[in-house]
């Protein structure tokens, strides 16, 4: 990969000497991509690839959650999660002065600042997960340990139950 294609959240992962792999996706210039397409273009189990989702709780302190793509997140497991009475999402427009990230290109590594994470339990199961590298059309893919560490979360059940 050239010097001019990493971004944020691979610098941090190489200064913390976590490996990843990066996965490239076509897709058009500023249009963020559903993770279900983006599993689909990189060739991966959908369970495997993660979104970001980035809440702002009744404290006005932010939160970042990260779960599979075809999943929901829950906001009262999320809130539960972050120890607060109640999260909500962030709106689209506060994302990117509030993560330094775009919509579709929402990296847990790397934001502007350090926000309390959590991340699905279900990422225990796999290998290796793949979170979007910090821009639209690149994905990381690293240990769900590692980016647990890098980014100072935890887990916790915070999807919402299959419904049936």
């Amino acid at each position: 990969m050239s010097k001019e294609a990493k971004t944020n959240a691979m610098r941090m992962l190489e200064r913390a000497k976590i490996s990843y792999s990066a996965h490239e996706y076509p897709h058009e210039e500023g249009a963020a991509v559903d993770g279900a397409t983006v599993a689909a273009l990189t060739g991966q189990d959908p369970a495997k690839v993660f979104k970001t989702l980035v809440t702002q709780g009744a404290d006005r302190n932010f939160y970042v959650f990260v779960i599979p793509v075809q999943e929901e997140l829950d906001l009262k497991k999320a809130a539960k999660a972050a120890g607060v009475k109640s999260v909500s999402m962030l709106h689209v427009a506060d994302l990117l002065k509030t993560t330094g990230y775009v919509r579709g290109g929402c990296s847990p590594v790397g934001m502007k600042k350090q926000f309390a994470t959590v991340f699905d339990e279900s990422c225990l199961a796999q290998d290796t997960i793949l979170v979007s590298a910090g821009r639209i059309g690149t994905q990381i893919e690293a240990a769900p340990a590692d980016l647990i560490k890098v980014t100072r979360g935890k887990t916790a059940p915070i999807t919402a139950e299959a419904r049936g």
